[in-house]
């Protein structure tokens, strides 16, 4: 790999000039600008920004072992440490909700990013734009078949199957012990729904309490969920409300 990597730059440019550094680089800056405005758009977490430093970083790292070596190294190697780095810059971007698990989609739209990048860093610039072209039409047409997927009814051969929720609570300090009786009074009244956990934090201001319920629900009981939620929104001193499908993944 490192000896055909020479080779290619050695027919394309034996030396690193100001002009083709400045090519390779403004390339790598146009198409992770292009990957991040699609995320931009979609308002994602990773926009515009951060997918042109990316592309732009991984792009600048090749072109500075090129230039170093004269075209005579091997840049893979330094390919191969900006792999592990965006592992790492990725890895940032993945959270936990509660239950859920965010960011996957973003991690793995930087790494991209990096491969755009690396591959203006080694001249091959039209291999880099048809990366570019794939990355932005992945975005494009393959979310809404994913949404329209997720929405679709699942077909269950055992009515018994169990979905686990979580209902989360936003509330004054002095109406917890309140609405953790009427969780309890709308939950244990249910016969398809079973309260696995009832907890209560502060999150560090004594003055409120968040209130999380752990269920679990006899089939998909979205429509209960919502009923439940729907009552507690119209509490006293309550300011927030939500509930969610454990275990579900957030696409950002």
């Amino acid at each position: 790999m490192g000896g055909w990597t020479a080779s290619y730059l050695s027919e394309r440019r034996p030396v690193m000039t100001t002009l083709v550094f400045a090519e390779r680089l403004a390339m790598a800056m146009l198409l992770g600008a292009l990957v991040g405005f699609e995320r931009q758009w979609q308002q994602k977490s990773a926009g515009l920004r951060t997918n042109t430093l990316v592309s732009l970083g991984a792009a600048a790292f090749i072109l500075l072992s090129v230039a170093m070596t004269d075209a005579k190294g091997d840049p893979s190697r330094v390919a191969g440490q900006i792999v592990t780095g965006i592992g790492f810059l990725g890895a940032g971007v993945i959270m936990r909700n509660g239950l859920n698990v965010q960011g996957l989609n973003t991690a793995a739209t930087i790494w991209c990013s990096a491969a755009v990048g690396s591959l203006c860093g080694v001249g091959l610039l039209g291999e880099a734009v048809v990366t570019t072209t794939a990355i932005v039409l992945t975005h494009l047409l393959l979310r809404p078949l994913g949404t329209r997927i997720s929405r679709a009814p699942v077909n269950r051969a055992d009515e018994a199957e169990q979905t686990d929720y979580l209902i989360s609570v936003k509330c004054r300090e002095t109406v917890e012990n309140h609405i953790r009786v009427l969780l309890m009074q709308y939950l244990t009244g249910d016969e398809n729904l079973l309260l696995r956990s009832l907890t209560s934090h502060d999150n560090g201001h004594p003055a409120n309490a968040i209130i999380t319920a752990e269920i679990i629900a006899a089939g998909q009981q979205e429509h209960r969920m919502e009923r439940i939620v729907s009552r507690l929104t119209i509490e006293e001193q309550v300011t927030q409300v939500s509930w969610a499908v454990v275990g579900q993944q957030v696409d950002l």
